[in-house]
């Protein structure tokens, strides 16, 4: 079965965006471009929630390699988008996204072959998944930033992690990987 993974951009108090939905702190992490080609060879399909494809769309199609090196990647993935009010999800010039309304569209792509998934962002839905038992692994890229207030990244419930890594940046910033403990 394939694993869903959880990437997110994080401060180190916990928060994915300050209390304006910015994220200026993406900024202050070291070199990690080595581990966002690593996840591009795990990955080929990518899930987003509808606000971060609404966010995605007006960037990451258009991108050059040479303003984003990740760029030519992420396009190249298959693209879910978990929405009920999206009726299409085109992604510029590339193959469009494909629309699904539910949580059992999740269950049925991890059941499918293939690489493993990404959910990058969309806290809304790392929500859902994780309550559902469909997050295999969650990777949090550290921003040594402390912000006071704004979207935390987990829900306001106990969740027992388990440790994969824990790796220091060049630089600035830690990848931190863990699975959910059963």
């Amino acid at each position: 079965m394939r694993q869903l993974i959880f990437q997110e951009y994080v401060t180190l108090d916990g928060y994915a965006a300050d209390a304006a939905g910015e994220t200026p702190f993406f900024t202050t992490v070291g070199e990690h471009e080595a581990d966002d080609r690593a996840t591009f060879e795990r990955v080929d399909t990518m899930v987003l929630g509808a606000a971060t494809y609404k966010l995605f769309i007006g960037f990451w199609p258009t991108a050059s390699a040479a303003e984003e090196p990740i760029a030519p990647l992420l396009n190249a993935l298959r693209k879910v988008v978990v929405s009920t009010t999206l009726a299409e999800a085109p992604w510029g010039p590339h193959e469009p996204a494909t629309v699904v309304r539910d949580l059992d569209a999740i269950r049925a792509l991890k059941a499918e072959d293939g690489k493993d998934i990404v959910l990058w962002g969309s806290i809304s839905l790392f929500h859902s998944l994780l309550a559902a038992g469909l997050v295999d692994e969650i990777q949090l890229r550290v921003c040594p930033v402390l912000i006071g207030a704004g979207r935390p990244v987990f829900p306001d419930q106990q969740l027992a992690l388990e440790l994969i890594e824990a790796r220091p940046w060049a630089g600035n910033g830690v990848l931190m990987r863990y699975r959910p403990a059963i």
